[in-house]
């Protein structure tokens, strides 16, 4: 088999170029500048098949992310928390009254119940 030896070292076979004339090759240029495409398209194939096989830093990296996303929902809930107090303090009185009446009636509806229950 015939070889060319391109300027970045490596080789291309006589057959190869007739291959790549058979797909629109235009010529040795055009031929180095595919394979050199090629290349790069199957490094970047190979890098992702190897980020797919680390299990472990796929690991990691999803732990990370729901770190952060805990962070986030911590600090979220701590403001939601702050603004509750905030409106709570607001409206303070009202909500006492409120509660000192519901508070009343459970007691009377209690206290009555008892009576009624010892006149039977």
């Amino acid at each position: 088999m015939t070889q060319d030896v391109t300027r970045a070292g490596s080789h291309v076979g006589a057959s190869a170029e007739g291959a790549a004339a058979a797909q629109g090759a235009k010529g040795p240029d055009e031929l180095r500048r595919q394979i050199e495409q090629t290349r790069h398209e199957l490094g970047d194939t190979v890098e992702q098949l190897a980020g797919k096989m680390d299990v472990k830093g796929r690991a990691r990296a999803r732990a990370d992310d729901l770190r952060d996303k805990a962070g986030a929902m911590t600090v979220q809930l701590r403001s939601s928390a702050a603004h509750a107090g905030r409106t709570g303090m607001r409206y303070r009185r009202p909500v006492l009254i409120a509660g000192a009446a519901v508070g009343a009636v459970v007691v009377v509806g209690t206290v009555m119940r008892r009576s009624m229950e010892r006149c039977r």
